[in-house]
């Protein structure tokens, strides 16, 4: 343990009132248990889960911090028993268990990440949740290869925007859809071989025209809703379908033929359900099969924005809105 901890921390509330609205409050500093870290909080991630645990529809597990925030990045304030590879004053980045909306926050330590070279902490902070959701999905679930062809849904989202990134440096052909033409643009600028603006163009018309009908060997679907019969459509035989989340609802009317015929695997995650050990396992892959590229400067995060900490509602409708590409972030006093 370190002997300089603060003795109090400042952290976002849902108030309990009928808006919902989010409080800055204070309470005490917590202790890092065995196994975990305690993180001098320079900046959060903004993510999507936040949104719907603040109107009560992704309850945190049990043993969960009730804070909102599932990634941060800064400084470590001090170590629990247990812990190695890690010290007081290393940078670092990492998925929390709940409680990523404060100045001060506690990881595990099998969920923290180095920072990056020539990163800063902002970029840093946009990493966590991203790398660990398109690694599981993409590589572990659906074992993209160098060489083979994926659809990334979403694609101006934290998620989407370093999938496409990361896809790409690992040597996949990537598309990826998006709901203006400038998203678009930055998403093939991102290593993207051609990005469709869904309000212009019907992405299973346009890949059909280019003569990639049914060439997807991968999809990562963010969208649901009518989306999913147009991925079953657009999938290569042997494909592999993940779903993460359902933007445009869990629920559509399909014609399952092309499951059968082209032998297709759907699937579909959420990373918090993960164990403690799934993740770390994960955080051992991603250094070393994606630490390389972020370290040369190949993969970079978009950040979108940027909120101070009392300004976390701001924060959330940005998102809300639609109108973000990459990473909001709140940053810490």
């Amino acid at each position: 343990m370190h002997d300089t901890l603060p003795t109090h921390r400042h952290y976002i509330a849902i108030a309990e009132d009928d808006a919902r609205s989010l409080v800055l409050e204070q309470d005490a500093c917590p202790a890092p248990g065995a196994g975990e870290v305690l993180i001098r909080v320079a900046r959060a991630g903004i993510n999507r889960a936040d949104l719907l645990q603040r109107r009560g529809l992704y309850p945190p597990p049990a043993d969960a911090s009730p804070i909102l925030g599932l990634e941060v990045a800064g400084t470590v304030l001090a170590c629990g028993e247990g812990v190695s590879g890690w010290a007081p004053g290393d940078p670092v980045c990492a998925l929390t268990h709940g409680g990523g909306y404060a100045d001060v926050a506690v990881a595990p330590a099998g969920q923290c990440l180095p920072v990056p070279a020539g990163y800063s902490l902002a970029e840093a902070a946009a990493l966590p949740e991203a790398l660990l959701t398109l690694w599981h999905n993409l590589y572990q679930r659906c074992r993209l290869q160098a060489g083979e062809k994926v659809l990334i849904h979403g694609g101006a989202s934290g998620v989407g925007t370093l999938a496409v990134a990361v896809a790409a440096a690992l040597g996949a052909t990537v598309y990826s859809t998006a709901g203006t033409a400038e998203k678009c643009r930055r998403l093939e600028a991102l290593g993207a071989t051609r990005a469709f603006n869904y309000r212009e163009e019907d992405f299973e018309a346009a890949l059909e025209a280019a003569g990639e009908k049914a060439a997807m060997n991968v999809i990562l679907d963010m969208v649901g809703g009518d989306y999913v019969q147009k991925n079953l459509n657009v999938a290569a035989p042997e494909g592999r379908l993940v779903s993460i989340a359902f933007i445009r609802g869990p629920k559509t009317e399909l014609n399952l033929a092309p499951l059968l015929l082209k032998r297709l695997t759907l699937t579909g995650s959420t990373l918090r359900a993960q164990s403690f050990a799934q993740k770390a396992r994960m955080v051992e892959e991603l250094r070393e099969a994606v630490y390389p590229k972020l370290n040369s400067g190949a993969v970079r995060p978009v950040i979108d924005s940027e909120y101070p900490l009392a300004e976390a509602e701001a924060a959330q409708e940005r998102m809300q809105s639609g109108e973000h590409m990459g990473k909001i972030l709140l940053a810490a006093p």
